[in-house]
């Protein structure tokens, strides 16, 4: 019984750094030139650019989403 509980702790912790991990990290699609994420897009060229992310409706719910299960799962 310890160790189906050690377990499910090693678990929740792991799922926990990847949601940090995941809503932090800055570069989820690197392709050559570009880089996005939840949060911009970004282009290097003669000149780096980022622009916020689109303004798509899915977008933005993804992006609650992951602020929400950080918050609660904080608490």
């Amino acid at each position: 019984m310890l160790l189906l509980l050690l377990g499910i702790i090693v678990l929740h912790v792991t799922v926990l750094v990847l949601l940090f991990v995941s809503t932090i990290v800055s570069q989820w699609v690197v392709n050559g030139g570009y880089a996005a994420d939840l949060w911009q897009n970004c282009t290097t060229g003669d000149v780096f650019q980022c622009l916020a992310s689109s303004s798509n409706e899915w977008l933005q719910s993804v992006q609650a989403m992951m602020i929400l299960s950080v918050i609660f799962s904080v608490l």
